[in-house]
């Protein structure tokens, strides 16, 4: 829903100012059109229903995994496609993977996103909207922003709504932005953001040379000062980086690999996620058992590290999947 046109629509009618704050709480409780919000009159139901769209995208496609993993294509009110995606855990976790952007522009080459034709930023309220969609139907708990395109890219409306996510019941605690290392962005949201968010970086090489081919922005933002300014998160947060390392056979695995990884962490700074590589045409993923031996490596170097469950990956929604070019 868009918040501002909803503010101005309401006051030119000459409503009070809370009747945004009603149709905003009603919304984030998950109601699924105006007609439920009881607090409101009819006739004003009927007006915003007609004036002020209830989501500003459209849902093209939903599917759902064999693991209850939920992906839906979503389309901007211009025409940009937006993938996003519920994932279910048996312990009752309700973790939605969120996208800042229609697209990518830095094409990291394991990732399908980097492949699409970049579109552009979303605006924050196209970006809770993605979460409304999936609120609508069950309570959630969790937010990664991991979906299409680079967070820090759109700082300002990235935490725009992130800002308002407690209120569907997504504490920021438990809400997670990730980064390729965008410098600028990295730097604002260490200086500016004083809500306990938690930082994830993705790194998946520790060789310099091995981390360009892979990721170019590590040209233009080198590991080494991206790797000081999570350090600098870290002291004044008092909370570790989730670093994130995708697995691709026969590129960053080896356990020399691992020793460089280990060397260039710390445990009091960082997390180690290891992620299976989920096919996007390019490389291939490490066995189960070189991923154990490049963990192994990682334990005996202390460096906490698990392997993460691989979701939604028979519906192309699992990390690095998310593309669109229907």
């Amino acid at each position: 829903m868009d918040l501002a046109l909803l503010e101005r629509t309401l006051a030119e009618k000459g409503e009070p100012s809370y009747r945004a704050l009603q149709v905003w709480e009603w919304t984030a409780r998950g109601v699924s059109s105006y007609a439920e919000m009881t607090t409101l009159s009819k006739a004003l139901r009927t007006n915003l229903a007609k004036t002020v769209p209830f989501s500003t995208l459209e849902v093209v496609t939903e599917r759902e995994s064999q693991d209850g993993t939920v992906k839906v294509l979503f389309r901007t009110k211009d025409g940009h496609p937006v993938e996003a995606v519920l994932m279910r855990y048996r312990d009752g976790r309700r973790s939605l993977c969120l996208s800042a952007q229609s697209g990518c522009p830095l094409t990291c080459t394991f990732c399908a996103t980097g492949a699409m034709k970049f579109g552009r930023n979303l605006t924050a309220f196209e970006i809770l909207d993605q979460a409304l969609h999936f609120r609508r139907k069950e309570p959630l708990n969790h937010v990664v922003y991991m979906g299409m395109g680079e967070p820090f890219l759109n700082f300002d409306e990235v935490l725009a709504s992130a800002r308002r996510l407690p209120d569907l019941g997504i504490t920021h605690r438990r809400t997670t932005i990730s980064t390729v290392g965008w410098m600028p962005g990295l730097s604002r949201f260490v200086d500016d953001v004083d809500a306990p968010i938690r930082l994830a970086l993705s790194i998946h090489a520790a060789d310099p040379a091995r981390r360009s081919e892979l990721m170019p922005v590590n040209d233009r933002y080198p590991l080494a000062e991206v790797l000081a300014e999570c350090r600098r998160y870290v002291a004044l947060r008092r909370r570790k980086v989730f670093v994130e390392y995708v697995m691709l056979a026969g590129v960053n695995d080896s356990p020399a690999a691992a020793r460089a990884l280990a060397a260039l962490l710390d445990a009091r700074s960082f997390k180690v996620n290891l992620i299976p590589y989920n096919p996007t045409g390019r490389y291939e993923g490490s066995s189960r058992q070189t991923i154990e031996s490049f963990k192994a490596v990682l334990d005996r170097a202390r460096i906490p590290a698990t392997v993460r469950l691989t979701r939604g990956r028979d519906i192309e929604a699992s990390c690095g999947q998310l593309a669109s070019v229907r």
